[in-house]
């Protein structure tokens, strides 16, 4: 691949978590469960938990209004507001009107939710990537919110893989963040991996056949990324994970992004026929160095679907733009059902400052643990609004339902 990049990409990222976390080696210890199943099978360690008040509106508002406090992108910019969500609070009325109306976005905006499982959240930034490039946008930016709360029946094998969160992407024609090569690599089948039907709560899934759809897709949506650079006239034959500077993964939980990278690693081997000869000892070099140092928020905060993939840039962006300035990275989304896409941004020169108001440190470390007892209230309660103590600093709450309707307030909170 070549240096030059497109103009547009992601011009800022704004992260919320919920205030409240389980440790999962007391989860662990409640279910009789051993602890490295969980550390070393899962590759996880703690989950973020919501609370009555938290909903898919206010963990997306919130992310958003963190991202308007960073001071470099202004509500009055946005003409274009995607929500991506699987964890939607109506069939009807979508979660961007509710963040619309909260964040004071201008009317002249269009505004809708996105959906396709954990996929959502990079079919909405490729949207608004095109709406730019497109000329509709006009000078203004668009703003994607991925925003999702994971959420199983206590005491089920997928307990373990629970979280909530969200990320705010801004895009534009002059990102500040990654600007995005307008080259990308999809692979879309139906299939029944995991889902949610209308009348339930919590998602259903197969685990071994998704992670084996994941996989697949990844394998399909890197050929296609392959075959769409050759056909642009590259003809690097280098494998693509030389080329990187990391590999970030959507991560229902930290262990499949090993399992994907080295699913990876396979095809492209096979793909230029430059398969080491000690492939086990190349593999985890590789995965130490493209991989694993992005996943520590994920360790820390569990599945958030459509944020998955964006705590995941937000983490390396802060942690290192300083480094990776003026080098690319690989992204890769996957939404059960299933579709998957593969592509690939470079870091801007002055990123590190950009990347530097992001925060997700600070709100790792100011999150309160919770017992295994009070997270079973919390799960029995449901989100049914009220009012969050004084220590919660969120810009915003679900404050009750009435008469089948959500009502929000906004704390005087800015970041």
């Amino acid at each position: 691949m070549t240096a030059e990049t497109g103009t547009v990409g992601v011009d800022q990222i704004g992260i919320y978590l919920p205030h409240r976390v389980l440790p999962l080696d007391t989860l662990a210890a409640a279910r009789k469960v051993p602890t490295e199943k969980i550390h070393i099978g899962l590759g996880a360690y703690q989950m973020a938990v919501t609370a009555p008040w938290e909903d898919a509106v206010t963990l997306g508002a919130n992310a958003a209004a963190r991202l308007f406090a960073q001071g470099q992108v202004k509500p009055e910019e946005i003409g274009l507001l995607i929500v991506a969500t699987e964890t939607a609070v109506d069939h009807a009325k979508p979660v961007s009107i509710f963040l619309h109306d909260l964040l004071g976005i201008p009317n002249n905006c269009r505004v809708f939710e996105l959906k396709h499982a954990c996929y959502g959240g990079t079919a909405g930034v490729m949207m608004a990537a095109d709406w730019i490039r497109s000329g509709a946008a006009a000078g203004r930016k668009a703003l994607v919110v991925s925003t999702d709360i994971a959420r199983y029946p206590l005491q089920s094998s997928a307990e373990f893989t629970q979280g909530a969160g969200a990320a705010a992407v801004a895009v534009s024609a002059q990102p500040r963040l990654l600007a995005l090569d307008p080259i990308s690599g999809v692979y879309a089948k139906n299939v029944y991996d995991f889902w949610r039907p209308l009348d339930k709560r919590e998602a259903l899934v197969d685990g071994k056949f998704s992670v084996d759809c994941y996989l697949d897709a990844l394998a399909g949506a890197v050929a296609d990324f392959c075959a769409a650079r050759n056909r642009t006239g590259d003809k690097n034959t280098a494998p693509l994970y030389t080329q990187l500077a990391a590999l970030l993964y959507h991560t229902p939980f930290p262990k499949m992004a090993y399992k994907a990278h080295l699913r990876l690693l396979e095809s492209e081997w096979q793909r230029t026929g430059t398969q080491p000869a000690d492939a086990a000892a190349a593999a985890a070099r590789s995965y130490a160095e493209l991989v694993d140092p992005w996943l520590e928020a994920s360790r820390k905060v569990g599945n958030i679907y459509t944020a998955s993939l964006y705590l995941c840039l937000a983490w390396l962006a802060e942690r290192a733009a300083d480094r990776f300035e003026g080098k690319r990275v690989g992204l890769f989304s996957y939404g059960s059902g299933c579709c998957a896409e593969f592509f690939t941004g470079t870091f801007v020169p002055g990123s590190a400052q950009t990347a530097a108001r992001i925060g997700v440190a600070d709100l790792l470390a100011a999150r309160q643990q919770l017992t295994v007892e009070e997270y079973e209230r919390l799960a029995r309660d449901g989100t049914n609004g009220g009012v969050p103590p004084s220590g919660d600093a969120a810009f915003c709450h679900l404050a009750a339902v009435r008469d089948e309707k959500r009502f929000y307030e906004r704390n005087g909170i800015t970041g």
